[in-house]
């Protein structure tokens, strides 16, 4: 069977079978075509792959100045290609079993303090004369007020149904990786803003879409187009220095610790299988206080 074959089939049995959400599916796709690129250039039978070619791909991954971090992914889906190719019997075993991810090094996430977080949502205007800009930053300041308030990814964000929101309770209940459901919390501020852009989204909704977030032809608003429209609210305010749709779950996160949230609260709004993923918060905390407390306390000038 040629690779592209098998390739569609593994895909295909992620998409239907394991219901992997579309942006891991892009993830697996992509990392599938860069290994097929290398075993094309090289002449390699990917049936017949050996651990010297490994290190050679590794080697051609680390050439093309791709981090740690993205060698990792890319194992990771390989390992998971092969062990599809073992199951449906073209190989007996698994070589990427035995190959280490490289290791990885974790950086404290970058956050918004409280003032630069109301610059941000102060830089959108929704009250001008202008009808179709009003409705621009409404949607803009409902899609960056959702993803603080709840901490959602923007994955999570483009995924809404509009049956998914109460109101009423001030929930949205959420399908995270691994099609696992949660529910997250929003507050009245966010609860105002929504209810503004669920007023505009009916008249968007020309397609009678179910998704909260739609694009200008009145499609599901993809993860691709919520990032964009966020550098764009970005670019456009005070802040000079890099925010995305993940600093603000980053800022979700350290808020609540900062206020005295416990930790395991804090991994089941975020949605983390591992709590290890979301200690690196209580770093992120740390990490403040030391600031605080070296630049205060009159040790520092003491002799």
């Amino acid at each position: 069977m040629k690779i592209e074959d098998a390739q569609e089939k593994f895909m295909e049995y992620l998409d239907k079978e394991l219901n992997y959400s579309k942006t891991t599916l892009d993830d697996y796709s992509y990392d599938l075509k860069v290994y097929t690129t290398y075993l094309k250039l090289k002449n390699k039978d990917y049936l017949k792959i050996n651990k010297d070619d490994i290190i050679d791909y590794l080697k051609y991954l680390d050439n093309k100045k791709f981090t740690n971090k993205t060698i990792s992914r890319n194992l990771s889906g390989l390992r998971s290609f092969y062990n599809y190719l073992v199951e449906v019997k073209l190989l007996e075993d698994n070589i990427f079993k035995k190959i280490r991810n490289p290791k990885v090094s974790k950086k404290l996430p970058n956050y918004l303090n409280t003032l630069e977080l109301e610059q941000l949502l102060d830089s959108i205007k929704i009250d001008t004369d202008n009808d179709e800009d009003n409705a621009k930053g409404i949607k803009e300041k409902c899609l960056i007020e959702l993803i603080y308030s709840t901490g959602i990814r923007v994955s999570e964000a483009s995924n809404i149904k509009i049956g998914d929101i109460s109101l009423s309770e001030g929930t949205i209940r959420i399908l995270g990786k691994g099609n696992k459901e949660r529910i997250v919390y929003f507050g009245e501020m966010a609860k105002e803003i929504l209810e503004k852009y669920l007023k505009i989204r009916e008249e968007e909704n020309i397609k009678n879409c179910e998704y909260l977030f739609l694009n200008k032809n009145g499609d599901q608003m993809s993860r691709q187009s919520m990032e964009y429209l966020v550098n764009m609210v970005v670019k456009n305010s005070l802040i000079k220095h890099h925010v995305s749709p993940h600093t603000l779950r980053h800022t979700f996160a350290t808020h609540l610790l900062d206020n005295g949230a416990d930790i395991k609260s804090v991994q089941e709004l975020l949605g983390h299988k591992n709590l290890n993923t979301t200690e690196i918060y209580t770093h992120v905390s740390n990490e403040r206080l030391r600031s605080v407390y070296l630049k205060c306390h009159p040790n520092k000038d003491r002799q």
